[in-house]
């Protein structure tokens, strides 16, 4: 991964993360020159001192994103229960809330990546420090990032160990090891880790952290066509991560001369859109890596086409790498269901209300048989309306209602999170409705983020209006020389 992914902004998308006050509000993540993100509890002063006189738990979004997008976000993350701080500045604990979304896009994508032949492995975190020294390239991007583990106890390490913040120089001495000939390629593995990256700038929940978690995938081919291959599959599957699970559009392209991954050759990734704050988010990207860490870490084979007519043995062939990651920072939406028993008070007899609780269980006993993630929340010591809002706050995108009444129709109240519409759904085809109606909140909320993201990309074709379009929040779509000079210029 590179450099600059260590300060990759994340999608919070779409249903997880809008407030109850606005709605089908989506939740987007800033550039990462946002404003620094305030302290947890830090209220608006208003509700706090109102909260500080009735003794009240504040547990709703109390900014607007569209006023103060750094502290709406910042509430969004803490009070969904998705993060809470920790005493290490730059580091995040994930709350079970966050890390089931984690789940959930890792189990896709590993199901995804396994058809195609990669393999899920292990390596240590600790990177010696003369090998992450031996390509320079390489150590350049990292440098300011790596942290160092120089003592145990009260010992001085012989050698300095670095704690990675990517695996290349982990890995790759070791494939040098395993590849002897054409017949060891494909060599492609993936592994599940955390890696570390001490960034100074800002730390930020999701956005800039010091550790975080990622897949990182580090392949060897024997041609450089199959490595441009699977390059383009990879960021096709990032795709599908962020349209198909998380309701996100994104840009597919090429990673201009200076923004490439440090010591590869050439660096895809997909690209999405902040209309909040007008910015450009780095979603994931996948690496093609050349020959230039096979040949620094001795990863050859012999050629195939065997010796020399001479007889003389034929120079040895270097792999074709790549190594692509998508991390945590794309935390974002997942599908459940919330169920809620209703119209349920005193009144209510108690053949009805075992009535209700049994046709609760029933339901979600359905939906968890269908592969539809489902949720009782029958707590009786908090009311209807406290539990419509908690589920709407964590961005549950379907609510079933069901009460007495509902038992006795032989049907249930489904809200959509996305923009609150209701309709009833029949006992009889409850899976197939469901399921259904997700996919409709799915193709809805993607459809809209789409057309705002769209209606922001502007052809700019002077450099006059270059810097206006910038202002006005627009992506802008502009030819260019594709010369380091230039783009420097641009950045400026």
């Amino acid at each position: 991964m590179s450099a600059e992914e260590a300060v990759a902004p994340a999608v919070i998308a779409d249903a997880v993360a809008a407030a109850p006050a606005e709605g089908a509000g989506k939740a987007r993540t800033p550039k990462v020159k946002a404003p620094q993100v305030p302290k947890v509890n830090k209220m608006a002063p208003k509700a706090k001192k109102e909260a500080a006189s009735t003794g009240a738990v504040q547990i709703g979004i109390e900014y607007k994103k569209d006023v103060d997008f750094p502290k709406w976000y910042q509430q969004v993350v803490t009070r969904s229960e998705m993060l809470e701080y920790y005493d290490v500045s730059g580091c995040y604990i994930l709350r079970p809330w966050a890390y089931k979304i984690w789940q959930e896009i890792q189990q896709w994508f590993d199901n995804e990546i396994q058809e195609l032949g990669v393999e899920n492995s292990y390596f240590p975190m600790f990177v010696p420090a003369k090998n992450l020294e031996k390509e320079k390239d390489h150590v350049e991007g990292f440098a300011a990032e790596v942290a160092w583990v120089t003592k145990a106890g009260s010992s001085d390490l012989e050698e300095p160990l670095a704690v990675r913040p990517t695996s290349e120089t982990v890995m790759y001495p070791y494939y040098a090891k395993w590849v002897r000939s054409h017949r060891d390629l494909p060599l492609r593995l993936n592994q599940w880790c955390n890696v570390v990256r001490w960034e100074f700038k800002n730390p930020q929940p999701f956005l800039r952290t010091r550790e975080f978690l990622w897949q990182e995938g580090h392949t060897a081919f024997a041609t450089k066509a199959e490595a441009d291959t699977e390059v383009h599959q990879i960021l096709e599957l990032y795709r599908q991560v962020y349209e198909d699970l998380l309701a996100v559009p994104v840009i597919k392209g090429v990673k201009s001369e200076k923004e490439k991954f440090a010591g590869g050759l050439y660096t895809t990734t997909v690209e999405g859109y902040i209309p909040t704050t007008g910015r450009g988010i780095q979603a994931a990207t996948s690496h093609c890596l050349g020959q230039n860490f096979a040949k620094m870490f001795g990863i050859s084979f012999e050629d195939p086409q065997g010796p020399l007519p001479s007889g003389e043995a034929r120079p040895a062939c270097h792999a074709w790498q790549n190594s692509w990651g998508l991390t945590t920072r794309s935390l974002g939406v997942m599908i459940m269901v919330v169920v809620i028993p209703c119209g349920v008070n005193s009144k209510t007899s108690e053949e009805d209300k075992a009535a209700v609780d049994e046709r609760v269980a029933d339901i979600a006993k359905q939906l968890k048989k269908a592969g539809i993630r489902a949720k009782v929340d029958d707590r009786s010591t908090y009311s209807v309306g406290y539990k419509f809002n908690h589920w709407e706050l964590r961005g549950v995108p379907v609510r079933l209602e069901v009460g007495p009444k509902d038992v006795k129709s032989n049907q249930a109240l489904a809200a959509r999170r996305d923009n609150g519409e209701k309709s009833t759904i029949s006992h009889e085809t409850l899976v197939k409705d469901v399921r259904e109606l997700l996919d409709t909140v799915q193709s809805d909320m993607f459809t809209r983020a789409k057309e705002i993201r769209d209606a922001n990309v502007i052809m700019v074709e002077d450099w006059k209006d270059f810097v206006p379009a910038l202002d006005s929040k627009k992506f802008c779509l502009i030819p260019w020389c594709e010369e380091v000079a230039c783009e420097e210029e641009i950045k400026e």
